[in-house]
């Protein structure tokens, strides 16, 4: 019996299974999560951030700083796999200095909990809204916000 014929055909995986998947490379626990939000607002030239977390990370991570912000257009990019602002080319690896650099910590993230993002750049006069449940989001509005980001994880692992 060969393998192909015990285990059935080979097939290209739905999107869904593959967000999940990916996300199990990224989001292994909590403490995972924390790591990829502060690199985030390292990358982001925060000066202050702060960290909350309740029910051991299960159910709220907030981690909040005073960084660069995200532009409302590119916000929603924020959540879109491998959609990054750091590399253009595949020679800008070689020169790659900041922490993320891949486009996959906030989606996996998403992909495997509830997230509201607020955020607001210093040149813009309101800041932006997002909600993402399990991947898919939800509702985008301006709202008011101080300069830098502010992401809230909740019901991590709730769809898993």
């Amino acid at each position: 019996m060969s393998v192909a014929s015990s285990v059935g055909r080979i097939r290209v995986l739905p999107g869904d299974v593959v967000s999940r998947i990916a996300a199990g490379e990224v989001v292994e626990r909590p403490a995972s999560v924390v790591k990829e939000l502060i690199d985030n607002s390292l990358d982001a030239a925060s000066t202050t951030i702060s960290v909350d977390v309740t029910d051991g990370g299960r159910g709220l991570i907030r981690v909040a700083d005073d960084g660069e912000g995200i532009s409302r257009t590119d916000a929603p990019l924020a959540f879109q796999r491998h959609a990054t602002s750091k590399l253009r080319t595949d020679r800008d690896l070689l020169s790659i200095r900041t922490m993320g650099f891949r486009g996959e910590a906030l989606p996996s993230i998403a992909s495997v909990s509830k997230v509201r993002l607020l955020t607001a750049c210093r040149h813009e006069s309101v800041g932006t809204q997002l909600l993402v449940t399990g991947g898919a989001i939800t509702k985008i509005e301006e709202a008011a916000a101080a300069p830098g980001t502010q992401v809230e994880v909740r019901d991590l692992f709730f769809n898993t």
